[in-house]
């Protein structure tokens, strides 16, 4: 699934559109995804000035999209603009690896229940053959009025 694909489903925009391509689906098991970061993310100007690491907590903002992807794909819906999907919980959150600019990040997210709207899912970032971060999600679709 292309960027342009990504952008009819989620309601994300620059600068926390953190999902550039998905590389495979599982309809309502896995997701694999990808992320490019680059050195024109706008959080690197000030973490770090001299040593850019890309925040811990927006590897896990990374997962979520890549989440919603597949929560949306198992229940074939396409959310409108009353539909958003919420962190509900993150578990058990563990950063191995620092993301530099230059790295690709590639994000490997399991769905483990759903029920009521409450989704249950493990996730990881790698990059390359290392693990970067690792967390149980807990995510919410909710109806806003």
């Amino acid at each position: 699934m292309d960027i342009h694909k990504i952008l009819t489903i989620l309601p994300h925009r620059y600068p926390i559109l953190l999902v550039d391509r998905v590389l495979e689906i599982e309809k309502g098991k896995s997701i694999k995804a990808l992320k490019n970061v680059t050195i024109n993310e706008p959080y690197f100007t000030g973490h770090f000035p001299r040593r850019p690491v890309m925040p811990g907590v927006l590897m896990l903002e990374a997962l979520a999209p890549a989440a919603a992807l597949l929560a949306f794909d198992a229940l074939d819906v396409i959310p409108d603009e009353n539909t958003v999907y919420y962190f509900a919980g993150i578990d058990g959150a563990r950063f191995k690896r620092p993301v530099e600019p230059g790295d690709q990040l590639i994000l490997h997210v399991t769905m483990g229940r759903m029920k009521a709207g409450i989704f249950k899912f493990q996730a990881k970032a790698m990059v390359g053959e290392e693990l970067a971060v690792e967390a149980e999600l807990t995510c919410a679709m909710r109806s806003i009025a």
